[in-house]
């Protein structure tokens, strides 16, 4: 079955280069995101875990945690690394989960229930191991992206995704197409003229069912 939004993560008990743990408690109270890939020492995959390094200090000021996944072993994690520093030119200091035997992979519904690992593999036998997950403190699953072998990934989306997640999940309000921190959010349907106007000062009502409103906070 797939993973669905707002479904509980697996508490799966994973193997990285900074030890095992628990998916759960590497979660802990704070949001995640898991991003994977088809295979250690592949070219644009190194171009984006080099971007999530550099990123470090904006995923740890949003109090996010970031892991990797992989089907590739320990020791070539470790080695990978020294490449994603070259070329990203900051340190990665997140784990790589080793996913071997597929578990992460299968669980979170990114390769099917029979897929395996043939001898001499190649990227091409996990391709459909190249998505991001962001998860919240509830341990449940927020958001979810996969993309092509061919199509390097966003990061910068990603994080604005998870601004808008945070302020959504904050304030209870939703946020409209290509919103970034800043500009107006939208004011829920649920919600009265008044009490909106009373939360916010004013709004600015587009559409019956579409009204804006500028966050004090």
């Amino acid at each position: 079955m797939a993973l669905r939004i707002n479904d509980t993560i697996p508490n799966l008990t994973v193997e990285t280069d900074q030890g095992s743990f628990t998916l759960h408690d590497f979660v802990g109270d704070n949001w995640a995101i898991l991003f994977s890939h088809p295979k250690d020492f592949t070219p644009v995959c190194t171009t984006e875990f080099g971007a999530v390094a550099r990123l470090a200090d904006e995923w740890e000021k949003r109090g996010v945690k970031v892991i990797g996944v992989s089907v590739d072993g320990v020791e070539d994690h470790v080695k990978w690394k020294g490449d994603i520093e070259t070329v990203g030119g900051a340190r990665a200091g997140f784990p790589i989960i080793a996913d071997a035997g597929l578990e992460v992979s299968k669980a979170f519904d990114m390769l099917p229930a029979e897929a395996y690992l043939p001898d001499g593999r190649t990227p091409a036998d996990s391709a459909t191991v190249r998505s991001v997950f962001i998860i919240g403190p509830d341990k449940t699953l927020k958001l979810s992206m996969t993309y092509p072998m061919t199509v390097g990934r966003n990061f910068a989306e990603v994080l604005r995704a998870v601004d808008a997640l945070q302020t959504s999940a904050r304030e209870n309000v939703a946020t409209p197409a290509d919103w970034v921190p800043g500009q107006d959010v939208v004011v829920p349907v649920a919600v009265s003229d008044a009490d909106a106007i009373a939360k916010y000062g004013a709004i600015d009502t587009k559409l019956p069912y579409l009204r804006m409103a500028k966050l004090l906070s």
